[in-house]
């Protein structure tokens, strides 16, 4: 089965594309030089004729075979809102921390662990244990892939738990001068201040002149004048 799904990603491979891809990403893997548009329509469709289980066993494959557009397939196959029953997929998604090397191969991961955590927010104890690895990715994992609660115009109560829980991770992190770190940091707290400047604020004026100054400036991107 993997075989004819990897064929139909590299019927649409490109070589001159994919040397620029690997000079880019540097990770060491094979890249096929297959643009995103086009594994999003692949794995749209093998969304549609597979059931979980299938898609499990699939999204497993691609993502040994180390391919760089493997990977990415991978995620996007598990990238759905309703997923049932969806244990499966979560640890699947768990057992890929170890191999995350590099940014956008992670972050197609993150976004997929989004969407199961969105759908049960008590998976927030695993990732907390995150945050203590010595894996780097793992780490910045833990912020990246709880984005959604930076995006709620509404928060109920147990989501501002959530909220705060995860900037305390963050405010955890702040000494690590790792540049990806620093950026994870910057990242959630620029979304965060879309909706909830005062938090971000707050966290600024306590941790702020701890962080590197590029990911102080990038947090307080959309404060303004709210912030000095």
């Amino acid at each position: 089965m993997l075989s004819g799904y990897l064929d139909q990603i590299k019927a649409h491979g490109d070589p001159e594309r994919a040397t620029q891809m690997a000079s880019y990403h540097k990770a060491d893997r094979i890249y096929l030089g297959v643009a995103n548009p086009v594994l999003n329509d692949l794995t749209k469709a093998w969304r549609k004729e597979l059931d979980v289980p299938a898609r499990v066993a699939l999204a497993d494959g691609l993502w040994q075979s180390n391919i760089h557009e493997g990977r990415l397939a991978a995620s996007k196959l598990l990238t759905q809102a309703r997923i049932r029953p969806d244990a499966a997929v979560w640890n699947l998604l768990q057992s890929w921390l170890p191999d995350f090397d590099a940014w956008a191969v992670a972050d197609h991961a993150c976004m997929a662990m989004q969407k199961r955590l969105s759908a049960d927010p008590e998976r927030l104890d695993e990732v907390e244990l995150w945050t203590r690895s010595d894996h780097m990715w793992t780490r910045r994992a833990a912020l990246v892939a709880t984005l959604p609660w930076t995006k709620q115009n509404h928060p109920k109560p147990d989501d501002l738990h959530h909220r705060d829980r995860i900037l305390g991770w963050a405010a955890g992190y702040v000494s690590d001068r790792n540049w990806f770190i620093q950026k994870s940091i910057a990242w959630w707290l620029r979304e965060l201040s879309k909706h909830d400047p005062g938090r971000v604020i707050a966290f600024l004026k306590q941790h702020g002149d701890a962080m590197k100054p590029f990911a102080r400036r990038e947090a307080g991107k959309y404060l303004k004048n709210q912030f000095t």
